[in-house]
């Protein structure tokens, strides 16, 4: 273990058939680094337009590649926005849809184990000798189960294999594939983890490597150690706050500390990047950047005076745009332009396809995910989304289903039919979805309801 890599501060000073996918453009396979952030709203990133928070290194990435305006996470919550980017499957059919809880061998609830045989992201890169790593959070199942990383593919694991223990920065213990790592509330968890994903990195620099980095920042709480406050110390003004029941810190400056949190986490890219070249493996890499959902209002932090949302309605838990459009950019050196911004409808399921397409592997038939691997290289025709489709079972259940001609309907309340409404939106016309034009068009909205039944399968576990 380096020691100038031990606090990030001092290191940066701060089942299914298959068909085989069409061939890749790449003379050999390169290696993947996939980082998403936790609960990061798409306006919270400079490349996306934000003016008060520093985010340099993630900026760069959309500088030196290109950046989507229309990605979709696999959810509006953590665990089943995880499941489709890992098995390509939106909420219709994955096998987790919502964040249900599950006792894993230790008596502890962790969320509900993705089941043996699906196939993921992992077992694809697999099947081309690739070295596989998930550092970060899981939330797919505990100890004793069949949700394990290491039963999916994964070669290596370190982090938070349950969610509820994600809610503190300073945990008991985490993972390190199947061994539990006490460590009694006394480090900085992001700081362990990105330690070995950084090892990850340096111990297969000889090797093609798939790493899946997921940290928890900046999830609530608002936690983070006080050198990496001073950047943001006197800033803004402040409101503390006081903590909560759910278990959230108090925090004297929570917008200081989120904007904190949000550039320690670029200086982490940072920092990744640095190893990738000190290795020689930067021009042989592709870096993905993005969220697993949108911003969230917990621990003190308040969405809108950042804008964490962008333009958008709606947060974390919501299906409007805000709660699931998320930030999504993406370098490879000599094969993506520079600076490219692109406007193709795109969301996590379509990872697992992009790549089976990029290493030349066999996949799922019986997925949703679409490659858009024509789109990053500009070779080849790009196919496009029927519609993109959502569901989410707290709240009183939410659908929403969208077209690629921008008309999109939400429907509330779903669980019990005597209280469901509709809402129709124009989200190219109306991105911010403020005005419902159901009674304007009502042979949209039923055309819309009407292609939703094709899009999902009952799930006995999470259902209306």
């Amino acid at each position: 273990m380096k020691n100038t890599r031990k606090i990030l501060f001092s290191a940066a000073l701060l089942s299914s058939g298959l068909t085989m996918a069409q061939t890749t453009t790449a003379e050999k396979s390169p290696n993947v680094i996939y980082i998403m952030a936790d609960d990061l709203g798409i306006g919270d990133l400079g490349c996306y337009g934000q003016r008060q928070i520093k985010t340099p290194n993630i900026d760069g990435i959309a500088q030196n590649g290109m950046k989507f305006m229309q990605h979709y996470s696999g959810s509006t919550v953590s665990a089943p926005s995880r499941c489709a980017l890992i098995t390509g499957k939106h909420m219709g059919h994955a096998a987790i849809r919502g964040n249900a809880k599950v006792a894993g061998s230790d008596g502890l609830l962790y969320e509900t184990p993705l089941p043996a045989g699906e196939v993921t992201v992992a077992d694809i890169f697999k099947t081309k000798n690739y070295v596989t790593g998930c550092v970060g959070k899981w939330g797919m199942g505990g100890p004793g189960t069949e949700g394990m990383p290491g039963k999916h593919g994964f070669d290596y694991f370190y982090g938070y294999l349950g969610q509820r223990f994600a809610h503190s920065y300073y945990p008991e213990f985490l993972h390190e594939n199947e061994q539990k790592i006490m460590l009694d509330g006394k480090y900085y968890s992001h700081d362990l983890m990105l330690e070995k994903a950084l090892n990850f990195i340096d111990e297969n620099a000889q090797k093609p490597f798939f790493l899946y980095f997921s940290p928890t920042i900046p999830h609530a709480d608002l936690d983070i150690m006080g050198e990496a406050m001073t950047e943001y110390e006197g800033e803004f003004c402040e409101t503390p706050f006081g903590g909560s029941r759910d278990g959230y810190k108090s925090q004297q400056t929570p917008r200081a500390a989120y904007a904190a949190m949000v550039t320690y986490l670029d200086k982490s890219v940072g920092l990744i990047i640095k190893e990738l070249k000190e290795k020689g493996l930067y021009d042989h890499t592709i870096i993905v950047f993005t969220s697993d959902n949108g911003v969230h209002s917990e621990g003190g932090h308040d969405p809108s005076y950042f804008d964490s949302n962008g333009p958008f309605r709606g947060q974390k838990r919501d299906l409007y745009e805000g709660g699931i459009r998320t930030p999504f950019v993406i370098q490879w050196p000599g094969v993506i332009p520079q600076g490219v911004v692109t406007n193709h409808i795109s969301a996590f399921w379509d990872f697992l396809p992009t790549i089976g397409e990029l290493v030349q592997a066999d996949i799922p038939q019986n997925i949703d995910g679409i490659s858009y691997l024509p789109t990053l290289t500009g070779k080849g025709t790009q196919k496009e989304h029927d519609c993109i489709y959502y569901e989410f079972f707290e709240f009183g259940g939410k659908q929403s289903i969208m077209t690629p001609d921008g008309w999109k309907l939400v429907r509330l309340e779903v669980s019990d039919s005597s209280k469901t409404y509709e809402e129709l939106y124009n989200i190219y016309t109306d991105p911010a979805e403020t005005t419902n034009v159901i009674k304007q068009y009502p042979d949209v909205a039923r055309k819309l309801k009407n292609m939703i039944g094709a899009q999902r399968v009952e799930n006995a576990r999470f259902h209306f």
